[in-house]
């Protein structure tokens, strides 16, 4: 593990899956982080595809208890084309600021989840949807 991250690789799809859905949001033993599990799609030491152009959300006003995988899901179950999403975690306390990123490979689907799910409830409180801007790349890799 470096930077906080780290791979583990699975025989099967179906031991992901069990894993991600067991542990994802526990607390880590020992500490007071909470295990933070997405999906990779790659594996270690291979360069990641052009996997094209991302569109991305900012979704707010989040109850603190949301993850990453929850938010994922909550929108890959109508909008298909859902890469990801990204809990904004404080860097010194790790708690969620309320507010994440949902990332889409199709534009469209992009535009319509930000119309069809703003004001709809995640959990407890409404989603507050809008467009998100590119992040600023340095030039550095």
């Amino acid at each position: 593990m470096q930077n906080g991250y780290g791979f583990v690789e699975f025989n099967s799809h179906a031991a992901a899956e069990t894993v991600l859905q067991t542990y994802n949001g526990t607390r880590m033993p020992g500490t007071e982080q909470t295990f933070r599990l997405n999906w990779a799609s790659f594996r270690i030491g291979e360069r990641r595809p052009d996997v094209g152009p991302e569109h991305s959300i900012s979704v707010g006003d989040l109850v603190l208890d949301v993850t990453d995988y929850l938010l994922q899901e909550t929108f890959r179950t109508q909008y298909p084309s859902v890469r990801g999403a990204k809990v904004v975690t404080d860097a010194n306390t790790r708690r969620s600021k309320g507010y994440d990123f949902v990332k889409f490979a199709d534009e469209m689907e992009r535009n319509r989840a930000m119309s069809e799910m703003n004001g709809l409830y995640c959990i407890t409180r409404q989603m507050c949807i809008s467009a998100a801007s590119p992040k600023k790349t340095t030039g550095f890799q």
